[in-house]
């Protein structure tokens, strides 16, 4: 594990660290505080990995469950790996399909071995256990693979906070052994894919910490803190960071907070000494005409390019930005004219820049060490 991350700790509780990944080709590092682009299906959605890369990148996302429905994941292992068949040019992580736990509710029934989802395609029954996500996750040949977990509804579930909980301790130490097997079956010896496990818990600060405990007392690469933006209010997911925030261990394992990917919850969560993020809102808002830009008080802003006022705008989202976009001159009239249109193309630069927006501000903590 201590090859795997280096990390300093600052004063303020920001942490500045390194991922630091072995590849076929060498060595790869990214530095943290970092956000991940979400590549569900092997491709953030309507952009090419060359454009992913500008905006300053180091890993992208990919779906265990989606990627199991299709292609498959024998389709991606005979294709050298999820990297080498997505054409991206570096490390790659993928969910374990917990979160489908949450987003399929309706189509799925949770029991002791495991989750079966009804597939919303065309009906047909998968059954994906501890076990199986972590085969699924080996066999896609990713850098980071998650623990298999139950994520609960903290809008309409939050009775069964601790059900959930004791039930993503038990996965986890199946998915520990199922790991453990495969890198000894597969004879990686100093390499192979890092597993992280997911604290649960809900609001409750008792069980969160009881989670907590529970997941840095066993052999994962990292921790990462799940069930949170699931239904909870901006204000009670921060005083959950703030929470968290001393309870860490002071071993080196990156700290990921699952599904957020907010300025105002990333600035919120950086400074409460997490490392890692990965959210579909980036690319989702701006495929809608959503970008953020900082305004003139300094403050994070959603600003949408549709509006009327920008009809004859020679100016570009955002002054003094080094996004494709911005650089590449693309005028605020450019864009309202394409959304206008419904041409894709101005989804794909708007989300450019929200990628962009929200690694340079990683790369401001960053630059802060």
């Amino acid at each position: 594990m201590e090859d795997f991350f280096k990390v300093n700790i600052d004063s303020d509780r920001v942490r500045n660290g390194v991922l630091k990944f072995k590849s076929k080709t060498g060595f790869v590092d990214v530095a943290t505080p970092t956000f991940m682009p979400v590549g569900t299906r092997g491709a953030v959605k309507s952009m090419s990995p060359e454009l992913v890369g500008t905006t300053g990148a180091g890993i992208v996302l990919g779906n265990t469950y989606h990627l199991h429905l299709s292609p498959g994941e024998d389709v991606v292992k005979d294709a050298g790996g999820l990297a080498r068949w997505t054409n991206w040019q570096g490390p790659m992580l993928t969910d374990s399909g917990g979160f489908q736990v949450f987003s399929l509710g309706k189509l799925r029934k949770i029991t002791e071995e495991g989750v079966k989802f009804n597939n919303p395609v065309n009906g047909d029954q998968i059954f994906i256990t501890p076990e199986k996500s972590i085969q699924i996750q080996h066999s896609l040949g990713a850098d980071i693979i998650m623990a298999f977990d139950d994520v609960v509804d903290l809008e309409n579930e939050r009775h069964r906070q601790r059900d959930a909980m004791e039930r993503t301790h038990r996965w986890l130490k199946r998915c520990v052994d199922e790991h453990k097997r495969l890198l000894k079956l597969n004879c990686v010896e100093g390499g192979g894919p890092k597993l992280f496990g997911i604290v649960q818990g809900g609001l409750s600060h008792s069980l969160r910490l009881e989670s907590l405990n529970f997941v840095q007392s066993l052999e994962v690469d990292g921790v990462a803190i799940g069930g949170l933006s699931v239904g909870e209010t901006r204000e009670e997911m921060h005083a959950m960071l703030e929470f968290l925030v001393d309870k860490y261990d002071e071993t080196s394992r990156p700290h990921y907070l699952m599904g957020v990917g907010h300025p105002i919850d990333m600035r919120k969560a950086i400074e409460c000494g997490i490392d890692m993020f990965d959210c579909v809102l980036p690319t989702r808002n701006a495929r809608h005409g959503s970008v953020w830009v900082v305004d003139e008080k300094g403050l994070d802003k959603q600003l949408s390019l549709k509006r009327k006022q920008f009809e004859f705008s020679k100016q570009v989202i955002q002054e003094g930005c080094d996004c494709y976009a911005c650089d590449n001159g693309f005028t605020k009239s450019w864009f309202r004219a394409q959304f206008k249109a419904s041409e894709p193309l101005a989804g794909t630069l708007a989300g450019v820049h929200n990628l962009r927006y929200l690694q340079r501000l990683c790369e401001e903590y960053n630059s802060k060490k």
